[in-house]
């Protein structure tokens, strides 16, 4: 049985609905990708080095990165050794199985921060990547889990920020605080901390800017923020969650680096993945930065917003391509079969 029907047959009921969204949510990246190895895999008879360099050509096009890539295949040519394997079919299988063990990591690293007592979580990020209706989506998942969420309006910069943040304040049904456009935002994070205290909030949530074209100046802004909460709260912040949009690619990357430079990223939120046809970008964050995506953006519904879960994304990737392709040779050997006989 292949790696990746053993990955099916763990399905539960109470898993299905989630896999169901990182199906649906990853059809774009399905349709190229998962399509495009098993072309790869039906037209070479045998596994040669022409082979491992067209499936490179594919992964890259992915938005896996050349890095990633180079590691991928290695990783894979490794396996097949180890295997004996020559069959493209049985190679197919056994990059599933490699991109799974890639995505793999303590399950503690994926999960939040979260605390006895208030937990304090920093959104960064540059505009346009939909941080701020990441938080509000956030916010809800958190609500519907029975803890009293607080949003803070730290994006004080960009027109429309903060009413764009108490717009899902009050869609979600948390309370929001904010003061006026052009406000020092590390001043709206510690009104935040002083209300969140007083009024007993589980969790605070705060918004800030993302002008990566002032790099210096935003990284500044962002210091002064962390250290306001460092001296308010302890611990805190107990996640510093950057979005980046899977849409950009590789910019991704470059956001991710600079950002980790000046912040303590402890996860990395991935919005707009089901508008891509490259979602490998998943798999170069996780190799080349080495900071766990956390969450992923399915699609625009409130409840879009998903945990990252790696054998999800694996069935979510190579899905119902993988299978109705195994199928339809299975047919076509019958068939050849029946001719024969």
């Amino acid at each position: 049985m292949s790696f990746f029907k053993k990955l099916k047959e763990k399905l539960t009921t109470s898993t299905q609905e989630v896999s169901q969204k990182f199906t649906d949510g990853l059809t774009k990246t399905r349709d190229g990708f998962a399509s495009a190895v098993n072309d790869l895999v039906y037209r070479f008879r045998e596994v040669d080095e022409d082979f491992f360099d067209e499936l490179e050509d594919l992964l890259i096009q992915a938005d896996v990165g050349v890095t990633t890539t180079m590691d991928l295949v290695e990783d894979l040519k490794e396996e097949v050794k180890r295997r004996n394997l020559k069959d493209p079919v049985a190679v197919r299988d056994a990059l599933v199985e490699v991109v799974a063990k890639r995505l793999q990591e303590d399950e503690s690293d994926r999960e939040l921060n979260m605390q006895d007592g208030l937990t304090v979580i920093l959104f960064v990020g540059v505009n346009g990547v939909g941080k701020t209706t990441t938080i509000g989506k956030l916010a809800h998942q958190l609500k519907s889990e029975g803890r009293n969420v607080m949003l803070a309006a730290g994006d004080t910069f960009r027109a429309g920020a903060i009413e764009q943040l108490q717009v899902w304040g009050e869609r979600v049904g948390v309370p929001v605080i904010r003061q006026t456009e052009g406000s020092d935002p590390a001043a709206v994070v510690y009104d935040a901390v002083q209300s969140a205290k007083s009024r007993n909030m589980d969790v605070l949530i705060c918004d800030t800017a993302g002008r990566l074209q002032n790099k210096v100046n935003l990284m500044k802004e962002l210091e002064k923020v962390k250290r306001v909460i460092e001296r308010e709260v302890p611990n805190g912040p107990h996640e510093v969650l950057l979005a980046l949009d899977a849409t950009t690619g590789q910019n991704a990357m470059i956001q991710a680096k600079a950002f980790k430079e000046a912040t303590n990223v402890s996860g990395i939120v991935l919005t707009k993945l089901d508008g891509t046809a490259k979602g490998g970008i998943v798999l170069a964050i996780r190799n080349e930065l080495d900071i766990p995506v956390k969450y992923v953006g399915l699609g625009e519904k409130m409840d879009d917003l998903q945990e990252f879960d790696p054998e999800q994304f694996v069935l979510g990737l190579f899905g119902d391509v993988f299978e109705e392709k195994s199928e339809d040779d299975s047919t076509e050997k019958e068939d050849t079969n029946k001719d024969l006989a």
